[in-house]
């Protein structure tokens, strides 16, 4: 399974990092940070491929390559606009444009609140092309009691939609 993760936008970049840090070894792994990612980004990123977000001509950019998933978290809403509205400018919202137009799975976990009726609009249109929407949640009833454990359980979530098997977090009884 080859599998990209983008990070869009600054806020809550610990997450796409956290989310490729727990994908089994199995998984063939592609990353690529957007400029504001790149400035708040401190951690480095192992077992990796690491995309140039300028390079519109990566491997990924295809969809011969033949990626099976990506997920884009965060989602900054510039990100999610271009998306939405076709734009391929960067080498994320073109890797999306192609997991869009390859039938494959796209999540966007857009990260600001209170979203605005234009990013719901957004939302809801690449909702109804089969593009998931899923936010940085929480749901209380795995009772979380730490911020690792929140950030599991949303990254629990994210491999649920993505069909990985794992036990990141307390699932109902």
């Amino acid at each position: 399974m080859k599998i990209v993760v983008a990070l869009s936008g600054a806020s809550g970049v610990n997450l796409g990092v956290k989310t490729l840090e727990l994908l089994p070894e199995k998984i063939e792994k592609h990353c690529i940070v957007s400029d504001n990612s790149q400035i708040v980004l401190s951690k480095e990123i192992n077992n990796t491929t690491l995309h140039d977000n300028t390079n519109i001509g990566a491997s990924i950019a295809s969809g011969s390559f033949g990626v099976d998933a990506m997920i884009i978290a965060p989602c900054s809403m510039n990100t999610l606009a271009k998306i939405a509205c076709g734009i391929s400018d960067n080498l994320i919202t073109r890797a999306a444009a192609v997991v869009i137009k390859e039938h494959k799975k796209l999540i966007l976990a857009p990260r600001e609140m209170p979203f605005s009726a234009i990013a719901l609009e957004n939302m809801q249109k690449l909702a109804a092309l089969g593009i998931i929407i899923a936010p940085p949640v929480l749901a209380y009833y795995s009772e979380q009691q730490t911020l690792d454990e929140m950030e599991n359980f949303i990254i629990g979530k994210w491999f649920d939609l993505l069909g990985i098997e794992n036990s990141l977090y307390k699932r109902w009884r």
